[in-house]
Order: C-alpha cells, then structure tokens, then sequence
C-alpha cells in the first residue's frame, strides 16, 4: 500500500473555490461524475519523501506538472532558446547514446573497419558544416557575430585535419573507399538545403533583400547545426569517464578526448550562444521555424549514429539480441511512481473525498451511509500521519542488522518480512477505517484515463507490445489498492494487453464497499507473484526476465529479475540496498562493462540474484536499452 497523503489542514481547500465548484454534476444519487480533466490538472504535483519508500503525497494547487517542462519559446526568459531546446530533446541524446555504435565506442572494442567508415563519412559531414558556416557568416549582419562564425568554422578544418591524421596513419583515402551512406546523405542534403534558404514550409526563406532577413537565414542555419555540437559535446563528455578502463590506453582516446575537451565545450557553447543572439529579434512563429529544424537535425544526426554498420555482436538493443524462436521477454514493472508522476493512493483519496463532499450538499434516502467529508479528511490525515512514522520507523529497525560486505539475498529476505508484516497492517487499517467505502466505478475508471504517468513509459509498453520480431509480455506488480484504476491509466493508450497483478475494490453494483481483495501487498507477495508467473510460460523456450521499480517494496523482484532495473531516485532503496551488500550501477556504464565481456550470441550473460542492480533516470533508457532508438 502507498498510503501517501499528508494533507494541508483543509485539502479540499487547496483547490480555488472557482474551480472546484464545477467538478461536479449529479446523474445519479449514487453516481459522481467529476470532470477530470479539471481534477487530473489538481493532481500533477508529485512530492516524493526522502524518507517514505513510496513518497509522500503532499496535495496542492498547481498548474504545472511535476515533469520538468522547458519554458515557452516565445516568452522572455532568462535561458536561451538553445538550451530550452536542447533539455526539451534531451531525451533524443539518450538514444544516440545507446546505439551500438556509439556503446562500442565506449567499450573499445569497436571494430577498426566501422570506425573507419564512420570517419569517412564524417568528414562529408564536416564539409558541409563549414560550407554552411561559411554561408551564415556571410549572412550575419552584427561584426561580432561574423568573428564568432568564422571561429567556428575554423574549428571545422582543424577537425577535418585532425580525420585526415587519422586517415594517413591508416594507409589510404576513405572518403574514396567508402561510398555515402542514406543517414550522411539524408543531414548533408538537409543542412546544405537549409543554409541556402530552402526551408520546407516556409516561403521566401532564401531572401537577402535586407539585414534582417539575412540574419534571420543564418539564425535559421544554426539552427540546423547546434543541436549536432551539443550532441558531441555531451556524448565525448559522457565517454570520457571510460578512458579509466584502459588506463588511458582506450583504443579510441584521440576521439573521445577531442569531443570532451575544452576545447570543443567551449565551440558547442559558442555555437548556442551564437543561436540565442542570431534569435534575439525573431518572432514567436519563426522561433518555430528554429524549434523545428532543431528537431529535425537532432533525429537526423541520432539517424547518422544508428546508421553506422556494425561486424560484431553487441548488447543492445536487447529486442535484437533475443531470437523470438528462442527467447521469451518477460518484462516486470511496478506501477506507483514506477509508471506513474502521482501516487494512484492519493487520486483515490481525492476521489473519495471529492464523493463525501458531494454527499453532504445533496443527502438522499437512498444513498449509502459514509462519513461525512470532514471526518473523511481527518481519517485520511490520521491513517497518513501513522503510515508514515510506521514505515520510517521500519526502516530504522530494518537497518538495525550488521551491514554486509557481499550481497545476501537471505538476509534481506529476511529483514524485509519487517516490511511486509507492517505494510499489511497498515493495509488492515485502511479497510477497517472505511474511508475507501462508497466510490464509484465509472469515476475510478475517468480518474484512470486522466492519470499522469513518467515520460516514456506509455509509449515503450505499446512499442513492445505491437514488436513483431519480438516474445514479449507485460506484467505490472503493484500494491495500488484499486486494479481498474490501473487498466484505465493504460486503456487510453491502447494497451489493454498488459497483464496486471494488483489488489481490487470489492463493489456493489459499481459502488465501492470500502474492502479490498487482498493480492499484492507486500515485498513477498510481488516476488511469489513473480515466480508464479514465470511457472506459467513453461520450458518450451528460454526466458529472459526485466523488472523496473522505484521502491524498497520492489527489491526481492528487482533481483530475482536477470535484469532489475531502479528507476528514480528512492534513498530509503539505496540504503536498505546498501546494508545487504547490492551494488546500483548506472545502467549506461553496466552495458559498457557487459559489451567488454560479451561472448558472441549469448544473452544470458544477465543472470538474476547477482547483487547488481541498474539504474536508469527515465523510461527513456529503458526504452533505447531494449528497442533501441
């Protein structure tokens, strides 16, 4: 149970008296039907304790989500439009990251003839950029601006001297030997095509009859280059930590040290900097224009990366590794905070609060008995208040034991039936309480399809799901107290395949009578469910299993799985991980390490119930680690 409410003193009125008067209308004296997308807009806010294993609701008024949304372009602000592009597509650099070129690269066992076809086609690459620079400086109309481009575009040639050392200590021209590829073709054509004015949408772009427009046709060739310095300078920065592995002596250190030196930190700067000047008189529509062609080039260059072919055998994406004849993927997920941006405890409190609140305007004969709304409130506070100071209390005593140098999978099981015993008593205290008693069906099912859940994670299921080359199902365990809420948080996405494993409301005709049906409630009932599900697939192929969690309640399953993934940021999963001896290594760097060790064909190099566990910042890579981009 997340049981994660610590309300204001009133929380009904945390929400504006103009907006929470319409959430309603009656078509039922049994029946509330809310307007949810009033109420999802209420709900966006996601405190997570640094104490609760599942954090603790805190329910507010705020307009915004609890992801972190990058400023409007068109408004005035601080950050330049260049960075508010480059964190709106960060994820994009994720995927460029986890190609298997670039992982190789890492790793350094990246095979000599695909780096070097990558450096030939680099270099047309490099000619094109300093063609367009070369254009933009000719269209700036602010000195300054020109000295920073022709800078830059010197940068270019020394890069492209740099390729021709590279090429010379090789014997022969690649750039002869290796034809163009459709990735290379497809930015070249694109950059080139932009520089001279040719933009798709846009009329009359390649004008110059005056200062303005010229400087708006180099802001706009920017444009179609910054996101592509940004996206080396991140990914030599990212690589340079795997120097170490070879004490400095990575088969590719001239690469990695040119892309995360000073050096090319400072021209990527520049670059952004030039971007945001070049802007500064632009209006809302031809920001757009920017945004767009920003866009453009960051799939084009993440095109370029997955495009470079590739003689060996490599861990990613995981969905090529696994031969569907042979491999059943068995992927696990949690779904509180896992999947979601707020605890569905705490959309269902608000429910039931929202229920009484209604109740007490428009009493009927014919209405269930419930506690009125105020005695609900102080409930809920009290069942909250205790909930917390239990679990942290757990905690403690479950830290109490004798720290261990190597992972004991018994003696976390062990510490961990603290946990279980108190999660179901906290569960017990809920039903007895009532304060579930009386919602109805068809407003759990609205509440379900309005709910916010992580960047990414929508769109990863449904990738799975609809993979034809690919054995795969879905299985979400989770202790929400209500599964109809999390089969309508999917429904809308389409995804009504998922297998989900939770607790369910007991109703009477679609009213909710304040019991539970008891399913998964605790550590040991998600890792026995676990188990009875991979029981169930027989042996006719081998498995390969993959759970992502967030909490302490996840650990057993987060284990047992060949691959456990931790995705967030829980401090009380770290330390109780921690004190049993498991590692959390970034998952990025654990598939560097396994591409080092990799035996050609063998997936099951992953094996559960080694200690090691992944972690991941978002759905993101999950999503480039198992499909790829």
């Amino acid at each position: 149970m997340r049981l994660l409410l610590r309300f204001a003193a009133n929380p009904i009125k945390t929400f504006s008296s103009s907006i929470f008067r319409p959430l309603f209308f009656l078509s039922h004296p049994r029946s509330l039907s809310i307007s949810y997308s009033s109420f999802s807009h209420h709900l966006k806010l996601k405190l997570k304790s640094e104490s609760g294993s599942r954090g603790i609701m805190t329910t507010t008024t705020t307009s915004s989500s609890a992801k972190s949304t990058p400023p409007s372009i068109g408004t005035n602000n601080e950050v330049g439009i260049s960075r508010r592009f480059w964190i709106k597509l960060k994820r994009e650099s994720i995927f460029a990251m986890y190609t298997p070129f670039v992982l190789c690269l890492a790793a350094g066992n990246l095979k000599l003839d695909t780096f070097r076809h990558y450096i030939a086609q680099d270099v047309h690459f490099l000619r094109a950029f300093a063609q367009a620079y070369e254009r933009a400086e000719e269209y700036a109309d602010d000195d300054d601006a020109k000295i920073s481009i022709a800078e830059l575009r010197r940068s270019v040639v020394e890069e492209l001297k740099m390729h021709d050392s590279v090429v010379q200590e090789w014997g022969f021209d690649l750039v002869k030997e290796c034809p163009l590829n459709s990735a290379t073709v497809k930015y070249t054509d694109f950059l080139l095509a932009t520089s001279s004015g040719k933009i798709e949408g846009v009329k009359g772009a390649g004008k110059l009859a005056t200062p303005f427009e010229k400087t708006k046709l180099a802001a706009y060739t920017l444009g179609a280059m910054t996101p592509c310095m940004r996206l080396y300078a991140f990914i030599g920065k990212e690589l340079q930590q795997f120097l170490d592995l070879y004490d400095n002596d990575h088969p590719y250190k001239k690469w990695i040290d040119n892309y995360s030196s000073e050096g090319f930190q400072a021209s990527a700067l520049q670059t952004e900097d030039l971007l945001d000047k070049l802007s500064v008189s632009l209006t809302g529509e031809e920001l757009d224009v920017i945004e767009k062609l920003y866009q453009q080039a960051m799939k084009l260059e993440i095109e370029f990366f997955a495009a470079q072919p590739l003689i060996q055998s490599t861990v990613v994406p995981l969905s090529k590794v696994l031969n569907p004849a042979e491999w059943h993927l068995v992927l696990f997920s949690d779904f509180d905070l896992t999947c979601t941006l707020v605890d569905s405890s705490a959309i269902l409190a608000e429910i039931a609060i929202l229920t009484a609140l209604k109740s007490d305007q428009n009493q009927s004969e014919t209405q269930i008995l419930r506690m009125s709304s105020s005695d609900l409130r102080n409930t809920w506070g009290v069942l909250s208040k205790q909930y917390t100071e239990e679990y942290e209390q757990c905690i403690e005593d479950i830290l109490k034991s004798e720290k261990v140098e190597k992972f004991s999978h018994e003696g976390l099981s062990k510490a961990l039936e603290l946990l279980s015993d108190f999660e179901k008593r906290a569960n017990t205290r809920v039903i007895e309480s009532g304060v579930l008693k009386g919602i109805n069906l068809e407003d759990v099912k609205k509440a379900g399809e309005h709910m916010l859940l992580q960047d990414g994670c929508t769109s990863f299921f449904q990738k799975i799901v609809q993979n034809d080359n690919l054995d795969a199902k879905v299985h979400l365990l989770s202790y929400c107290w209500c599964g109809d809420l999390i089969r309508s948080a999917f429904s809308s996405g389409g995804l009504h395949v998922l297998n989900i494993h939770a607790n369910e409301f007991k109703y009477e005709e679609s009213i909710s009578t304040g019991e539970i049906v008891q399913k998964v409630e605790t550590p040991s009932n998600k890792v026995q469910a676990f188990s009875e599900i991979l029981e169930n697939y027989g042996n006719d192929k081998k498995k390969l299993t993959v759970y992502v969690g967030d909490s302490v309640g996840d650990l057993l399953c987060l284990l047992k799985a060949d691959i456990g993934i931790v995705i967030g940021t829980s401090p009380s999963l770290r330390r109780v991980g921690d004190q049993f001896g498991v590692s959390f290594v970034p998952l990025f760097q654990g598939l560097v390490k396994k591409q080092k060790e990799y035996v050609e064909g063998s997936p099951s190099n992953w094996k559960g119930l080694s200690g090691v566990l992944y972690t991941a910042s978002s759905w993101a890579e999950i999503h480039a680690f198992i499909l790829g981009p």
